[in-house]
């Protein structure tokens, strides 16, 4: 049996055929450096019998699934950034209490103990912003995503309100 009489005797599952057609259209794009317009994926869609109406909500479902990927790597630039302002503040602190305690005698001493109480501290930081996973991730996740709609529902309020004043 040739090559070709064997790959029209296979029957691939669904999950399948959209992992063979992702892997394929990557390497495409990959090659070619190429973007796909909407009416290329219209096209595409109907050569593989696919109704407009799935592709819409296709298209609906990935711009939600893409929106919230924009919201957590928000969320992690912001527990990054807080994380490395606890720090700068820890570092600051602990500078000047080490040196306050050189001058005053000439050596350092009084000032390691609040070295390592704060050093704790900061431990704990490091383990809440970076081993953070799971349910724990997800509330902090959920806690942030509220507070950061209702500053943005906030802004507009204020901003129309202002734009109300200026006429």
């Amino acid at each position: 049996m040739t090559d070709f009489d064997s790959q029209n005797n296979r029957f691939y599952s669904q999950d399948d055929v959209q992992k063979i057609l992702q892997l394929a259209i990557a390497r495409q794009a990959d090659d070619q450096e190429k973007e796909f317009s909407y009416e290329q994926i219209v096209e595409i869609a109907q050569e593989l019998d696919i109704s407009p109406e799935s592709l819409k909500l296709a298209e609906k479902d990935w711009r939600s699934q893409h929106q919230e990927i924009q919201q957590r790597q928000a969320f992690n630039t912001y527990r990054l950034t807080r994380f490395k302002k606890r720090l700068g503040n820890y570092t600051i602190v602990n500078g000047f209490l080490i040196l306050a305690d050189f001058v005053g005698g000439g050596t350092i001493s009084w000032s390691l103990y609040l070295l390592v109480f704060s050093g704790l501290a900061v431990g704990l930081d490091v383990w809440n912003t970076f081993l953070m996973k799971g349910e724990e991730y997800e509330r902090a996740f959920q806690r942030w995503y509220r507070r950061h709609q209702v500053k943005q529902t906030i802004n507009t309020f204020v901003n129309r309100w202002f734009k109300v004043l200026q006429i």
